[in-house]
């Protein structure tokens, strides 16, 4: 049981990749107070946390209703995560790319939400990731109950290095969280390649 939940939790980690967020939430509430900026960091992790559970109740049922296989998802799912884990790897990271998108925002807009909550934490990869940790078909009730409680701890660990956004910042600098987001994209690769391999086994029943 520890096995799973410790895979869980390195999984949602990469996806979620906390660290990568502290650059995001320092450029969306530059300027304000540091009540603000708890108010926004704690409203961002909640924004995070009902997408995420919706995409754990409904993604599923979504999926069969489109009479779309889990093991069709697990195989496209891991291919975008693999295709995202390359930008993260290659391309502008995680902090970068989204630092300009919170430069293009219009700034009367909800800055928790939009782009800190979605796409920085409640990432698309994480939302997948979400989907294949508590597949009905795979996993009993009670898996799916602690893979949910795991998703939360990751994001109530967001929440503290929010918090503690000013203070990390200085010991790591913009270079130290681009590389953890390498980090982190390599180690979502991996995942990724797991889950194509994973679901082509159950697709074809090997």
């Amino acid at each position: 049981m520890w096995d799973d939940i410790l895979k869980d939790f390195i999984y949602l980690w990469a996806v979620v990749d906390p660290v990568g967020s502290i650059p995001v939430f320092i450029a969306v509430t530059a300027g304000t107070s540091r009540a603000v900026q708890r108010k926004i960091a704690l409203r961002a992790i909640i924004t995070a946390a009902l997408v995420l559970i919706l995409f754990i109740v409904g993604g599923q049922l979504l999926l069969e209703q489109l009479d779309i296989p889990l093991s069709a998802f697990q195989i496209a799912g891991g291919l975008v995560l693999f295709l995202f884990s390359l930008t993260m790897i290659f391309g502008e990271s995680k902090p970068e790319s989204e630092i300009e998108e919170s430069n293009r925002a219009n700034y009367h807009q909800n800055k928790a939400v939009f782009p800190l909550a979605i796409p920085s934490i409640a990432s698309p990869g994480a939302m997948m990731a979400v989907v294949l940790i508590t597949d009905n078909h795979r996993f009993h009730v009670g898996e799916q109950f602690l893979a949910t409680i795991t998703m939360l701890a990751v994001l109530i660990i967001t929440y503290g290095f929010l918090l503690l956004a000013g203070p990390i910042q200085k010991v790591i600098g913009d270079a130290g969280a681009s590389i953890v987001s390498r980090i982190s994209g390599l180690i979502l690769a991996s995942v990724a390649v797991d889950s194509v391999l994973s679901g082509i086994k159950s697709y074809f029943a090997l």
